[in-house]
């Protein structure tokens, strides 16, 4: 870590930096720091780290899988071995200092229910956090994300547009397709115009967002003793 400020060094050393020795909470290089030793602490219990999401920590043994993904401090644990399940828990209970919150409700905007069909996601809050920020909890709600038939371009007139205000809503938008698929379409549409955005393009978002007040609580449904 860089040097303190105020401390003082001679000239041949101001350009040496500190060896981190213990990580406190709220430094910048806690985080790093925690991670790491988290890291190796579920290596060593035979978790193998993925390439694609270094943040998600996979064991399959016997035909069976127990995952886990992490993000900050908190954990969500799942797989089909029950018994590898809790004693990845009591491990990790007995490495670091955590609770277990019980069967999962609530995960990065992501909201999971359980009933005798399956398990529900959904993402009403943040679908009514969106509509609140963008000022469109208001809204004259719509049936369909994007009018039939519609063809966007770019017009060498074309009224301008909040690029960063446009390019904002699409990520946040594609966030909520974790829940909606069906707004794969819509998304593609808007997204191949984030360099240069329009009035027009801005309008289709615009529609979107009135989709979403119609029905913000949708739920997908992943069903019990389904193999796909």
């Amino acid at each position: 870590m860089d040097l303190p400020p105020g401390c003082m060094v001679s000239e041949k050393q101001c350009q040496k930096v500190c060896k981190l020795k213990k990580s406190l909470y709220g430094l910048k290089q806690s985080s790093r720091a925690w991670f790491g030793r988290f890291t190796k602490s579920m290596r060593a219990f035979g978790n193998r780290q993925s390439n694609s999401d270094h943040t998600l920590f996979l064991k399959k043994q016997h035909g069976k899988i127990t995952t886990l993904i992490v993000y900050v401090d908190d954990m969500v644990v799942t797989g089909n071995d029950p018994k590898e399940r809790k004693a990845l828990q009591n491990y990790l209970s007995r490495e670091f200092e955590m609770k277990d919150l019980g069967p999962l409700k609530y995960f990065f905007g992501i909201e999971v229910s359980r009933s005798s069909e399956g398990i529900f996601l959904s993402q009403k809050k943040y679908a009514l956090d969106l509509l609140q920020e963008t000022g469109m909890s208001g809204c004259q709600p719509v049936n369909t994300p994007i009018q039939e038939g519609l063809k966007l371009c770019v017009e060498p007139n074309q009224g301008s547009t909040d690029k960063g205000r446009y390019q904002r809503l699409v990520g946040r938008l594609m966030y909520l397709a974790h829940t909606r698929p069906y707004l794969a379409y819509a998304l593609s549409v808007v997204s191949q115009y984030m360099h240069n955005p329009g009035e027009q393009h801005m309008n289709t978002i615009m529609r979107i967002l009135r989709y979403l007040k119609n029905a913000p609580g949708k739920r997908i449904l992943f069903a019990k003793n389904v193999d796909h």
